[in-house]
């Protein structure tokens, strides 16, 4: 059976394929956003089998295998390794309309060069040929990269964390791709966990220090931030269910600090008030040292408790939330830039319904001489398909600025997942191209082939301050 996936896939005119072939393919990747494991990146070990380089942790892949009726020893339990594959390529032909169905056979193809519709009469033999072709040296962590184009990958690190790997990988000369931490504090800001105590515990641990006052707290992360920087991090991502604001004093937040200590019953309005005060002092941190500062707003997580308590968190039971987000994110924002210490940011909300907020709010905060300061992030996690990213690619061409976008992102924490990138190419030139043919734009390659290849690569490195360095 002939691939579906020719060379025009998602090219609908000779204008985006022009757009896509003479300027976006051959872009370098910076994909600022992931959850690869940079002690892996360092390993670089040869992957035992096909679900072990592309099923593990990949709670995407894991509710679609849930929605279609495979039991759960075929998803995350103690199933073998092959018998779990097989239920993959069994829920793979029901995943249409779905962009896992695509993802799938892009990577078999870029990857494995197998051309074939995976499914269930042909799971045993796609799973022999790709283990096969994963015993070589170019199905490594290091080689995927590399073969990927990629010149840069941003990891998600806890503040904690020794980035002992981070400085394996920036001594070894044979590497050349740069493997840049992200701050990730979610530890330090969710003071209603209940996790929380032992996190500030962690955090003393790894300062050498006692943390008993919220000031001695905010030393010990400023420490962090510094450590961080010193190790190449240039940005910050926070996890936020709703965007905090809620104006407090430092007296108050002491208070709220050693009750959250002491694991005391805290009001909603007890936790905004501290996490807007933290989030508020931790963007100064991040405008002083030129940081990007990064919010991921409006998911629900770990939705069933019955799940969460038998596999653990971030395993597939998160949803969209319908939090109001526009007052909060606007004073969040502001309250930095009153002060002239708003970073760089780029907010991102899981819920499409956001999208015209968030076009609209970032040309409220803008930076005399700097483009695009504050960005509209990528289409993420549920719309990170056909229809939703070209809603967001739209919804900021109609209100902001889309030649000023900073592009992709695979957020993910599979090796394979670069054919992604592509992906959100294709689909960008076919709006960029449709507008062209349908006499929207003039017939001017060369200034649109730029913007397209701004998009795909230059606005970010930019951005992030790499231009010289990937």
């Amino acid at each position: 059976m002939m691939s579906f996936l020719t060379e025009s896939f998602l090219l609908s005119n000779k204008h985006a394929q022009e757009l896509y072939f003479n300027y976006a393919k051959e872009m370098p990747i910076f994909d600022y956003h992931c959850h690869l494991s940079p002690k892996e990146i360092w390993e670089n070990k040869t992957f035992a089998n096909i679900t072990q380089a592309w099923l593990g942790g990949d709670h995407y892949k894991w509710r679609a295998m849930r929605l279609n009726g495979v039991k759960e020893d075929y998803i995350t339990g103690n199933a073998p390794d092959e018998e779990k594959f097989l239920a993959w390529a069994e829920t793979v032909p029901q995943t249409i309309g779905n962009p896992l169905y695509h993802w799938t056979h892009m990577e078999l193809k870029n990857y494995f060069n197998i051309h074939d519709h995976l499914n269930e009469t042909n799971g045993k033999q796609i799973w022999e040929e790709c283990n096969q072709q994963l015993r070589q040296e170019d199905f490594t962590p290091r080689a995927l990269i590399e073969r990927s184009n990629v010149k840069a990958v941003g990891t998600t690190d806890d503040p904690t964390d020794s980035l002992i790997y981070h400085k394996k990988l920036k001594e070894d000369e044979s590497f050349q791709i740069k493997v840049i931490p992200t701050f990730r504090p979610d530890g330090a800001i969710k003071i209603e966990d209940n996790s929380f105590a032992d996190w500030v515990g962690n955090l003393a641990a790894v300062t050498n220090g006692t943390i008993s006052t919220f000031e001695a707290f905010l030393e010990s992360l400023k420490e962090r931030v510094q450590y961080f920087h010193d190790h190449g991090c240039r940005a910050s991502d926070h996890d936020m269910t709703e965007v905090p604001y809620e104006e407090a004093d430092s007296a108050e937040v002491e208070n709220i600090f050693h009750k959250g200590l002491n694991n005391m019953e805290l009001s909603k309005l007890e936790i905004l008030k501290y996490k807007t005060y933290l989030m508020t002092w931790l963007g100064k941190e991040y405008a002083r040292l030129g940081w990007v500062m990064q919010l991921h707003i409006g998911v629900m997580r770990n939705n069933n408790s019955r799940m969460l308590q038998k596999i653990g968190p971030n395993t597939g039971f998160d949803s969209i939330g319908d939090q109001k987000m526009a007052y909060a994110t606007s004073k969040l924002l502001d309250a930095l830039d009153k002060k002239e210490s708003l970073p760089k940011t780029i907010l991102y909300s899981v819920n499409p319904n956001d999208n015209y907020i968030l076009a609209s709010m970032i040309g409220n905060f803008t930076e005399s001489g700097v483009k695009g300061k504050i960005q509209f992030g990528s289409a993420w996690w549920f719309n990170d398909h056909i229809d939703g990213m070209k809603k967001q690619l739209t919804d900021l061409a109609s209100v902001g600025l889309l030649s000023n976008f900073i592009g992709m992102l695979t957020d993910s924490r599979s090796f394979l997942s670069y054919p992604r990138h592509d992906y959100f190419r294709r689909i960008l030139c076919n709006i960029i191209g449709t507008w062209i043919n349908e006499g929207q734009l003039p017939d001017d390659m060369d200034r649109w082939g730029q913007i397209v290849q701004d998009i795909c690569y230059n606005n970010v490195v930019e951005y992030f301050g790499l231009k010289d360095t990937v």
